[in-house]
C-alpha cells in the first residue's frame, strides 16, 4: 500500500525486454541501501514492483532492479522506459506513517492522455508558477472520477478539480512540479492512472446488486 506522496526521483540505467513478456529495469535512487531488502514493494512512476536486486551507488544512495511483466507492460507506460527515464518514487507505507495523500495500491488501471497543459505565472509569488492539466481518461474508466475526490497519476496522489464526460483537470503545484516529473510534462504525454479504491468498490457492489 502506498499514499501517493512521491519521496524520490529515480531515474532508469538500463532496461532489458524479452519480447513484451519481461522487462527488467535498473533505477538509481537516492535512498539508503541498507533500507531496501529483497521482494520490497516499491511504486515506480504508479505501479508497485517488487526489488528484485539492490546495492549501493558510489555516488550515494542506491541502485536497485524490479521485473515488470507482460500484463504491466501493457497497462501502463513501464514498456515505453529507456535508459534516462525519470520516474516517480514511493517506498511501501508501514504501520505509523502518516498517511498524507489517499489510499493507492499500485494497481494501475489504464491511461491517461495530457489534453493541455496551462501555466499560471508565478510572478507575483515567490514560489513559482502552478500548471493546470487537463486530461482524457479511457471511457470506461471515466466513472470513477469525481469532482474533489481523489487519483493516482504516476504514483501522485492529487484532487480532482473538474470533470466533464472523460476529461478531467488537477491543479498542480509549484513544490510538487519541482519535486516530482510533473515539471516535465506536456500535452500528449500519457500517465499511469490509478482510480480512487473506494470508488472502484462501491461501482463493483452496485454491479453486484444490480444482477440480483
Amino acid at each position: 500500500m502506498f499514499t501517493g506522496i512521491v519521496t524520490d526521483l529515480g531515474t532508469v540505467v538500463s532496461a532489458a525486454g524479452h519480447q513484451g513478456t519481461l522487462k527488467r529495469l535498473r533505477i538509481e535512487a537516492s535512498y539508503d541501501p541498507a533500507s531496501i531488502v529483497l521482494g520490497a514493494s516499491i511504486a515506480c512512476g504508479g505501479p508497485c514492483l517488487t526489488v528484485v536486486g539492490f546495492g549501493p551507488r558510489e555516488a550515494g544512495g542506491c541502485w536497485f532492479e524490479v521485473d515488470a511483466a507482460a500484463e504491466t507492460l501493457a497497462l501502463t507506460t513501464v514498456g515505453e522506459w529507456e535508459a534516462g527515464t525519470r520516474i516517480n518514487l514511493e517506498r511501501s507505507l508501514r504501520i505509523g506513517d502518516e498517511l498524507g495523500g489517499h489510499i493507492v495500491t499500485g494497481h494501475v488501471d489504464g491511461l491517461a492522455t495530457i489534453e493541455s497543459r496551462d501555466d499560471v505565472s508565478g510572478e507575483d509569488t515567490p514560489w513559482g508558477a502552478t500548471a493546470r492539466f487537463v486530461l482524457r481518461v479511457p471511457r470506461a474508466l471515466a466513472p470513477f472520477i469525481a469532482a474533489k475526490g481523489s487519483v493516482c497519476l504516476d504514483g501522485t496522489s492529487l484532487t480532482v478539480n473538474t470533470v466533464e464526460g472523460d476529461l478531467f483537470s488537477v491543479l498542480i503545484i509549484p513544490h510538487t512540479l519541482t519535486v516530482t516529473t510533473w515539471g516535465e510534462r506536456k500535452a500528449g504525454d500519457r500517465l499511469n492512472l490509478e482510480v480512487d479504491l473506494m470508488a472502484r468498490y462501491a461501482a463493483r457492489l452496485a454491479d453486484a446488486r444490480a444482477a440480483e
